[in-house]
């Protein structure tokens, strides 16, 4: 199977999933033009699991390094594939959630608040799970993105006034989202073995078998949740599965395509957490909230008729957001 080699690379795959995680929820804004976000949310998900079976027969599976995925799956301890279940259906606890906040507040709202939640918080726990990295400039970085986040939040007041009001429901659902989030990842790299990709361990997990395992915890979960989101939406009037297939063909894509998208950067990073550390790797992969605002502010206009000042908050976040970042990798060095 492919495994990352060095510090350098795991960070370049990072970025990578700093990309996918910031981005993909473009493809919901682009729906949600025609389609509700709960019935998007269905063609996202089976996006993520349809890249875990096809990372997993690929790159997990080709090579001389490691075990093939097949041969993993079958030598994984039940403990470990119900930790990384339990990931799962954390994580779409969370982003079901975290979509409800989009189509609420916008990206450039849910994203600061959720995913910067998120960030601080799963960076704390994933260190407390395995202490690799330099602690001071870690938290140090952390330490920045929070100021970013509370920057953010002043913007967010700036903007609320007029004809450009911040949902006060979106703001809180983006904060229950984050700290579902922060959560998540600890209990899927806690299924790896996360000091030996190589040879990992009897019972632990590869990368890409704890991603497959992962990836149904999300689907599973969704006949759970998103089906009371759809009998109950946070917002508009309740749907049915009637209404899901009776979506155009190429609505149904572009929910699959967000799903290929975030679960390309969900590889990466677990991929990278082997070198990096699962502190690390997370952290980067959540400056997805700096991708994010970006599409917001620029592409999407969201705050184009906030009153004087918040473009000088919104500079000032995108800095600190920066800087807290640059430290979170020389943290890996």
């Amino acid at each position: 199977m492919f495994i990352i080699q060095n510090y350098t690379t795991a960070v370049l795959c990072c970025f990578i999933t700093m990309l996918c995680w910031g981005s993909w929820a473009n493809t919901q804004k682009l729906a949600g033009k025609t389609w509700r976000f709960e019935l998007f949310y269905w063609d996202y998900v089976a996006g993520i699991l349809l890249f875990s079976i096809l990372s997993a027969f690929t790159l997990g599976s080709f090579g001389e390094q490691g075990r093939s995925f097949v041969e993993d799956l079958d030598q994984a301890d039940i403990s470990n594939m119900v930790s990384a279940l339990i990931g799962g259906i954390i994580f779409n606890a969370a982003n079901i959630l975290f979509s409800a906040a989009i189509a609420i507040a916008g990206m450039s709202v849910a994203f600061p608040i959720g995913i910067g939640l998120a960030l601080v918080l799963g960076v704390l726990i994933n260190y407390i799970g395995v202490q690799k990295g330099n602690a001071v400039m870690l938290f140090t970085g952390v330490v920045l993105v929070t100021i970013a986040i509370i920057i953010n939040a002043v913007a967010y007041k700036k903007a609320s006034t007029g004809d450009q009001k911040v949902s006060t429901k979106g703001i809180v659902i983006s904060l229950i989202a984050g700290l579902l989030m922060s959560f998540f990842y600890r209990f899927v790299a806690a299924s790896m073995d996360i000091e030996n990709f190589e040879q990992p361990q009897a019972g632990k997990m590869t990368p890409y078998t704890a991603v497959f395992i992962f990836s149904v915890g999300i689907f599973l979960s969704n006949f759970v949740f998103n089906t009371i989101l759809m009998k109950r939406p946070v917002v508009g009037e309740p749907t049915n599965y009637a209404a899901y297939f009776k979506g155009r063909f190429s609505t149904h894509m572009v929910g699959v395509l967000g799903g290929l998208i975030w679960g390309l950067g969900n590889s990466l990073n677990l991929l990278a957490a082997g070198k990096a550390g699962p502190a690390i790797s997370y952290g980067l992969g959540q400056g997805a909230t700096l991708v994010a605002a970006l599409w917001g502010v620029f592409i999407w206009k969201e705050f184009i008729n906030a009153p004087a000042g918040t473009n000088k908050l919104l500079a000032a976040m995108f800095l600190f957001f920066v800087a807290g970042l640059a430290l979170l990798i020389y943290a890996g060095f």
